[in-house]
């Protein structure tokens, strides 16, 4: 059977045969399933400051007012992170993370087009 390119992005190739990514090589044969997982950034932080500039606003308005905008920065920059999940007899392993969804997505489904052109 001869080998398929479904994907070549960057430092990733999905292909029906494999999955590479930063030098990392998956045999798809091994994979039996693929998944997107999204990890959400903590927000404990952002809420902390924010906190904090809510207490000082009662003694400095402006001072509290600085503090919370901060807060409000800081949560507004905080981005999830995703993962492609590959599930092989061994167990499940985390291939590739970015921050961006898209990106995640066009890999998933192409390691999903993969498995199923490999037979």
């Amino acid at each position: 059977m001869e080998e398929v390119i479904v994907l070549e992005e960057g430092n990733v190739k999905v292909t029906s045969a494999r999955f590479v990514v930063d030098g990392q090589t998956y045999a798809m044969n091994g994979v039996t399933s693929v998944r997107q997982f999204q990890k959400n950034p903590p927000i404990a932080i952002p809420i902390i400051i924010g906190l904090v500039g809510f207490g000082t606003l009662f003694a400095k308005a402006v001072v509290g007012l600085v503090i919370i905008g901060i807060a409000v920065a800081i949560w507004k920059s905080m981005k999830a992170t995703y993962s492609v999940i590959l599930a092989t007899a061994s167990g499940a392993s985390q291939a590739l993370t970015s921050k961006d969804k898209v990106y995640i997505e066009r890999v998933v489904a192409a390691l999903n087009d993969a498995i199923v052109k490999r037979g």
